[in-house]
C-alpha cells in the first residue's frame, strides 16, 4: 500500500477515538485474549471493555489484525469509557445492558450511541470465530429454512440489508417477539433491542459492523467483499446459542 493511500485509510479507523493505547506493529506478537464476558446483565456504571477470545491476526485474511487490534482496543474501548459517563446520575444508573437498550429514547443521544456501540461490539466479536465458517446446524438451519426457505437466500437478504444500508450502520439476524426470524439493518449504533427506536424490535443473534473502520484499510469501497468474507468467520455456535 502506498504511503499516501495507507494514511489516508488510517485517518478513517481513527477518527473519532481518543483512547490512548498506541498502536503496535502488525510484525509484533498479538496479544491473546480471553473469551468474551457477557455483560447483558451487568450493572450499568461499570461495563467494561470485553476480551475478544481470539489473537487480533486470527481472522485473517478476512479481517486483518491492525484492523481488529484498532476497532477493539480504540473503538470499542472509547464507547465503553462514554457510555459509563454518559450513565453517571441518569434514570439509566443500575439498569442491565439489556435493560438500557430496552428503555432508551430517540433523545437519549449520547446513552444510544455509546451504549449501542458497547452492546452491539461485544456482540460482533462473539459471533466471530478463526474455526468459523459453514453453515449452521440444529434449530437456528430449521429456523433459518422456515423464514428463509434456505441458507442462500437467507444469506442474500442479510448481505443486501447490510449492502444497502447508505452510511455507517449494521445489519442484523434477529428473532422477533414471536419467535420468527427477520433480517433488517439500522444506522450508526442502533440496534433492535432499542425498543423506542427502531421500527423492527428484537433480539439480535448475529450482527455485522458496516462502518468503514470495520473494514476500509483492508477492503476500501469494496463492502461486498468484507460482507462476502464475513460469513467465513461466522461462529454459528454462538450464533445459535442467542436463540430462544
Amino acid at each position: 500500500m502506498k504511503k499516501r493511500t495507507f494514511v489516508k485509510v488510517s485517518s478513517i479507523l481513527l477518527a473519532g477515538t481518543a483512547v490512548s493505547p498506541i498502536i503496535k506493529s502488525c510484525d509484533t506478537p498479538r496479544k491473546k485474549h480471553k473469551s468474551v464476558t457477557d455483560s447483558s446483565d451487568q450493572p450499568s456504571g461499570v461495563f467494561t471493555l470485553p476480551d475478544l477470545g481470539y489473537d487480533f491476526n486470527a481472522l485473517e485474511p478476512n479481517i486483518d489484525a491492525m484492523t481488529m487490534e484498532i476497532h477493539h482496543d480504540r473503538h470499542h474501548a472509547g464507547y465503553v469509557r462514554k457510555f459509563n459517563a454518559a450513565l453517571e446520575g441518569s434514570t439509566m444508573t443500575g439498569k442491565s445492558l439489556n435493560e438500557v437498550m430496552a428503555a432508551m429514547g430517540p433523545d437519549d443521544t449520547s446513552i444510544r450511541n455509546n451504549g449501542g456501540g458497547h452492546f452491539n461490539h461485544s456482540l460482533f466479536w462473539s459471533v466471530m470465530s478463526p474455526n468459523g465458517g459453514g453453515i449452521p446446524s440444529g434449530n437456528l438451519a430449521d429456523a433459518i429454512n422456515r423464514t428463509f426457505d434456505n441458507f442462500e437466500s437467507f444469506k442474500e437478504q442479510f448481505s443486501k440489508a447490510a449492502g444497502t444500508r447508505f452510511g455507517s450502520g449494521w445489519a442484523w439476524l434477529s428473532q422477533g417477539a414471536d419467535g420468527k426470524l427477520f433480517v433488517s439493518s439500522t444506522p450508526n449504533q442502533d440496534n433492535p433491542m432499542m425498543d423506542n427506536v427502531v421500527s423492527e424490535v428484537g433480539t439480535p443473534l448475529l450482527g455485522i459492523d458496516i462502518w468503514e473502520h470495520a473494514y476500509y484499510l483492508n477492503y476500501q469501497n469494496k463492502r461486498g467483499d468484507y460482507i462476502n468474507n464475513f460469513f467465513n468467520v461466522i461462529n454459528w455456535d454462538a450464533v445459535a446459542s442467542r436463540l430462544a
